[in-house]
């Protein structure tokens, strides 16, 4: 491949489009396969094909090649179903996020001087609007404060389809579910970075004083003040974010829920105590760390993203980044479950298809039904 053609697909990999020539004469680089008993990696039980793991169990555990929906996934008749409601935000009405961007067609480049630092001179600030979808289960009664789960890049109906299952079948408490999406862009410069791979509690502060209360004034509902009643989920980004908001903010938030977390190195801007961004949290925090009060659940795919940008600082492999999470999760005595699964990429929809009940019930265990 020519290397200016590979440094697009860098860019694409990066969520960054480029020009249609070099998309026609090059095939994209596919993430390889990972095999789940690479030395080094954890070590993990290894379920039968089709198989997820139990919901009251810790642990890590391998997953099969194949993905058949789970059936709490899917709409059932005589299932009674929430109500899902949508309204926007603008971020000119924000004072934590009035909104940034980065310039179409670019991205950054490494600091000559320090591998670990992105230089990005092409954000800007920039408007933006998100959308926050807003499930509440039939079961609410009115008046009395619901446990809530919080979801990134909203909406998410395979969510609320499947609380409609598990609630009926009182596997998870009655809860309201609040899926907001994001500022748009992806990774460093861009909103959407911004909010999810910042290694500070201001995401968690955003939606606590600029969500809720909306959400609670639109919809004559109230949200439960105890940090054991409140969980966060996501995907790449939106992963590391759910897992962000619990870590600074345990006073709000204590069961995370990640697909695919990137776990790597992309906060922007550059925080030089923290040089590794989220990588930071098995390489230092957690491992350095008096145990939270957190419980969460982790699944990587054996053919997740690596190295997807430009950067080479070796903190950019999300299946490295999930092994070492489920280490040092381990190694300090936390409730977590991680599943490493076969035939999966980056957060896969069929993987999240075949374990959304299951995940939701493990995090969500020893919570009153």
């Amino acid at each position: 491949m020519k290397r200016a053609c590979l440094e697009r697909w860098l860019l694409v990999a990066a969520g960054i489009g480029v020009g249609a020539t070099c998309l026609a004469q090059t095939p994209r680089p596919q993430p390889p396969t990972r095999d789940p008993h690479t030395a080094g990696f954890v070590a993990a039980r290894e379920l039968p094909d089709g198989a997820v793991p139990p919901p009251d169990v810790d642990g890590n555990f391998i997953l099969g090649p194949t993905h058949a929906p789970a059936p709490e996934t899917i709409p059932h008749d005589g299932v009674p179903r929430g109500a899902v409601s949508t309204f926007t935000m603008r971020s000119a009405d924000s004072r934590i996020y009035p909104g940034i961007a980065r310039d179409a067609g670019t991205f950054g480049t490494p600091d000559p001087n320090d591998p670990t630092r992105l230089i990005v001179t092409t954000s800007r600030p920039a408007p933006y609007t998100r959308n926050v979808a807003v499930y509440v289960p039939r079961q609410y009664v009115a008046g009395t404060a619901a446990p809530f789960i919080v979801g990134a890049d909203g909406p998410d109906p395979l969510l609320f389809t499947t609380l409609d299952n598990l609630i009926a079948r009182k596997r998870v408490p009655a809860m309201i579910a609040i899926s907001i999406g994001n500022g748009g862009g992806d990774a460093q410069g861009s909103q959407r970075g911004l909010e999810y791979d910042t290694m500070s509690g201001r995401y968690a502060e955003f939606v606590e004083t600029e969500v809720l209360p909306e959400v609670e004034r639109r919809y004559g509902v109230t949200l439960t003040k105890d940090p054991e009643g409140r969980a966060t989920m996501g995907g790449s980004s939106g992963g590391s974010a759910a897992l962000i908001m619990a870590w600074y903010r345990n006073d709000l938030y204590r069961r995370v829920l990640a697909y695919s977390i990137t776990a790597i190195n992309q906060q922007w801007p550059h925080d030089p105590g923290l040089p590794g961004g989220a990588w930071e949290f098995h390489e230092t925090l957690i491992p350095n760390s008096p145990v939270k009060p957190i419980r969460v659940w982790l699944a990587v795919g054996d053919r997740d993203l690596l190295n997807p940008n430009v950067m080479r600082d070796e903190r950019h492999d999300w299946v490295l980044a999930s092994e070492n999470m489920a280490r040092v999760l381990a190694a300090k005595g936390y409730h977590y479950q991680f599943s490493f699964v076969r035939n999966s990429g980056h957060t896969d929809f069929e993987t999240k298809q075949q374990t959304l009940p299951q995940a939701l019930e493990y995090v969500w265990s020893g919570y009153p039904r």
